[in-house]
């Protein structure tokens, strides 16, 4: 069996359709959303530009195997996808890029 790896995970694409009530509430929690309070975590940290146009989310995903860094990002594009459907926040061109902790820190 292999080791699990830890993988920071980044999903960006740009807001698609919003609803008013969706622009009002992502205007009114724009301050709990700023780029300087997140961080990689399990759950997932969502921050988006002051403008609403543009989001990221950042995920901290364990993967092993010899697929791991392919399947931590089809993790975190899958976990971006539940956040904002359940949100309903509409979103097109998602992308993910991970990075692998254990390559950084040997």
């Amino acid at each position: 069996m292999s080791e699990q790896r830890v993988f920071r995970v980044t999903v960006r694409g740009r807001f698609h359709e919003l609803t008013d009530r969706a622009r009002r509430y992502l205007t009114g929690a724009q301050a709990e959303h700023d780029i300087f309070v997140s961080a990689f975590t399990p759950e997932g940290t969502f921050t988006y530009d002051d403008r609403i146009l543009f989001f990221n989310l950042r995920y901290e995903i364990r993967a092993d195997g010899p697929d791991a860094e392919s399947d931590a990002v089809t993790e975190g594009l899958l976990e971006a996808e539940a956040f904002l459907t359940t949100m309903g926040f509409g979103y097109q061109g998602l992308s993910a890029k991970a990075a692998d902790l254990s390559a950084m820190w040997p």
